[in-house]
């Protein structure tokens, strides 16, 4: 199946490139920040949060005074991003120095009496860096008070293991140090958004932070060798190892994750699904004694590959092979991991091309983590692949309603991607007709400017967060059929997930924040057309070269050829709008030859099934686009007819109940409709937004008969 998310990026290799400290484009960004007491780094993996939160630690310190870092991570096998680095050599003052006692993570229990003991000890001593997991961190916070931590750097790598819920430790004891004592906190993520829907921070907490936000555009558009990168989707039916081969491509640097075992996709023997998946391959040849590295003959074309089994659960076996994935030196040391629980965040294989996970992962946290195993840049590769392989909902089957939501959440996960993914538009409201925008900026008549601090943080730091949370939501899931109007989903629905997530908000800024939600998430989504860079392309196609060599005449390459490379780089485009673009960009060759002065940058977007001039943008045009549109449009083209409907009635049979805001954006809808068809909406129309107008017909002559009744 085509990929659903396909992005090219420039190769800057601004990434790698360093300032006269040793500092990353990113790492300077963080360094800049380092006064404050909370700071929230949000980068993508790869982009070097570790050595940024060396250069903020030791600035703190040295310059402000403080006396400790404490840097905690998830896994033991993360700590090692941590090790003793010579800073001085790359021009900054100090080098990151630890004593290997006080690096805990080590063989053997977090909470063990040893590990808790060194951590008072470390308290307690001269010794200045400590490193440990967030498990060895609680236990040993129980038997601490909190003053123990004044002029101390808390750093928690991979921060959305925090909860902001109850009975999350972590959570608490972030808590109590912001509120108990004089402790500065790092924060580190790759993807600050949860896979429930608990928050990482409550609202009054998190406003402390100061955030320093590093995209994955800005960071996959530095690199030096990864010049793209895809995200799809494959469906089966039955079982997944009798689907496997036709995804897995072993000529690729692969990490397999295989479904968890509570999952509906298990065969619920993680052993055996590991066998069978080696058996499909080819013929094992041995097992190397030292390392547990797989020798597998494949069936094809009897080459040797080599494979790591992670599944394994071994303690002695799972420790030999991952020493030898970490000790790695070149991508021919190893071919394919075949993993369940490990491999994800903070595993370091920059060589591999193609990430290939079975089943739906319920968190979107989870998702970015294993994307981010495939997008390191390498110089084996220039694409790097995610795909999901995914069961296909069955209506005979018992687990229908579960399939059809894993479907839906693995569909918004990709469009989550693609936001992020995505670089960042810069709007702007539009005053008169004479105004024109400055590079990357689009214009819109009524747009609403942010008016605070609270909102411009939220746009600038937070975007993607809000972005996950809406898609995740139920009431959004069930608008994804195409069963809600446009209107609705971004005048009802988006507006109480804001409320929700940020309390605080005015309602004016909560509108603020929605327009630029809406705005960014359709414009995003968008068939996007530049004349001049189409003319461009056309004016660069090889066939129209040599079409202008052979001398064929122009009207045959403007009829015959044009159209067919207007298409090839728009291959969403209708027949009929790429002979439209085509004829635009001709009248504008032809007028620059004529002599004229060339035209201004003609752009387009595709909104609600028609492209729109972008200098004609008004948010209320915006509104009337459904921004998940493009979700409808990859299940559509994704799954049968049949498959469709199973998916529409499973949504049907759960639909959101009216609300009065619906109601009364409907009812001129309803009005129009009855004017148009001189009929009333049909309840049983095979047309899903007329059964939604039906339904809240009924709605509003309901709630009309009680205020005449009373009932």
């Amino acid at each position: 199946m085509p990929d659903l998310v396909h992005v090219t990026y420039a190769q800057t290799g601004q990434s790698s490139q360093t300032n006269a400290m040793g500092m990353r484009d990113m790492q300077e960004k963080a360094y800049q920040a380092r006064d404050a007491q909370y700071l929230l780094l949000k980068a993508p993996p790869a982009s070097g949060k570790s050595r940024a939160l060396m250069f903020v630690a030791l600035d703190k310190l040295v310059h402000q005074g403080l006396k400790k870092v404490i840097v905690a991570v998830p896994e033991k096998s993360i700590g090692g991003s941590f090790r003793a680095t010579d800073l001085k050599q790359h021009g900054f003052h100090t080098n990151w120095e630890l004593n290997d006692n006080y690096n805990l993570c080590t063989p053997g229990n977090d909470g063990s009496k040893g590990k808790v003991e060194a951590f008072r000890n470390f308290m307690v001593s001269d010794e200045k860096i400590l490193i440990c997991t967030h498990a060895t961190l609680r236990f040993a916070f129980e038997e601490l008070d909190e003053a123990a931590f004044n002029s101390t750097l808390l750093a928690i790598d991979e921060f959305h293991h925090v909860s902001a819920a109850g009975d999350s430790k972590l959570g608490e004891l972030l808590r109590l140090l912001m509120e108990k004592s004089t402790a500065h906190i790092v924060a580190m993520t790759g993807s600050y958004f949860r896979g429930d829907s608990v928050p990482v921070l409550l609202p009054k907490d998190e406003e402390k932070f100061t955030n320093v936000t590093y995209t994955y555009y800005e960071q996959l558009n530095g690199y030096s060798y990864l010049k793209s990168l895809g995200i799809g989707y494959n469906f089966y039916q039955g079982r997944y190892t009798e689907a496997i081969l036709e995804v897995l491509d072993t000529d690729k640097k692969t990490i397999l994750h295989i479904p968890n075992v509570n999952s509906g996709e298990s065969l619920k023997n993680k052993y055996d699904e590991v066998n069978f998946i080696l058996d499909s391959i080819g013929d094992v040849i041995k097992v190397d004694s030292e390392t547990k590295v797989i020798y597998l003959k494949r069936h094809t074309d009897g080459k040797t590959i080599k494979v790591a089994d992670l599944v394994n659960d071994n303690p002695n076996d799972r420790e030999m092979i991952a020493t030898y994935l970490r000790d790695m030196k070149s991508a021919d040391d190893m071919d394919l991991i075949i993993a369940l629980g490990m491999a994800k965040e903070g595993f370091d294989w920059p060589w591999c091309e193609y990430a290939l996970t079975v089943g739906y992962r319920g968190s979107l946290t989870e998702i970015v983590q294993i994307i981010g195993r495939c997008t390191r840049d390498s110089n084996n590769k220039t694409h790097a692949q995610f795909t999901n392989l995914i069961a296909q909902p069955d209506a005979t089957n018992d687990d229908v309603k579960f399939a059809v939501n894993n479907m839906l959440k693995a569909i918004t996960a990709s469009l989550l991607m693609e936001q992020v993914l995505a670089p960042n538009f810069k709007f702007k409201v539009r005053l008169s007709d004479d105004e024109q925008p400055t590079a990357g900026e689009i214009l819109v008549r009524g747009y609403k400017k942010p008016s605070s601090k609270r909102v411009k943080d939220i746009i600038e730091s937070d975007i993607n967060d809000l972005k996950a949370t809406i898609l995740k939501d139920d009431s959004i899931l069930k608008a994804i059929p195409g069963n809600i109007d446009p209107e609705v989903i971004n005048k009802v629905l988006i507006p109480q997930i804001i409320q929700k997530k940020y309390p605080n908000l005015t309602e004016e800024e909560t509108e603020e924040v929605r327009q630029y939600v809406v705005l960014d998430s359709v414009m995003k989504n968008s068939t996007y057309i530049n004349i001049k860079d189409l003319k461009k392309a056309i004016e660069n196609d090889e066939s129209i070269k040599k079409a202008i060599a052979e001398n064929m005449s122009k009207e045959d390459i403007n009829n015959l050829l044009v159209p067919k490379v207007v298409k090839t780089i728009y291959p969403d485009l209708t027949d009929s709008e790429a002979d439209s673009f085509s004829k635009m960009t001709i009248s504008t060759q032809n007028k620059e030859s004529g002599g004229d002065e060339p035209q201004a940058d003609q752009r387009f977007i595709r909104m609600a099934g028609q492209f729109v001039n972008i200098d004609e943008l008004h948010i209320d045009l915006i509104d009337q686009v459904n921004p998940f549109q493009r979700a409808y449009e990859i299940l559509s083209k994704s799954v049968t007819t049949q498959v469709l409907k199973v998916i529409q009635d499973v949504i049907e049979a759960t639909r959101i109940q009216v609300s009065e805001e619906e109601a009364i954006l409907m009812w001129p809808k309803i009005k129009n409709f009855y004017a148009t068809f001189n009929r009333e909406p049909n309840i049983s129309a095979p047309d899903s937004l007329e059964r939604r107008m039906a339904e809240v017909l009924i709605y509003i002559k309901d709630k009309k008969r009680k205020q005449q009744y009373g009932s």
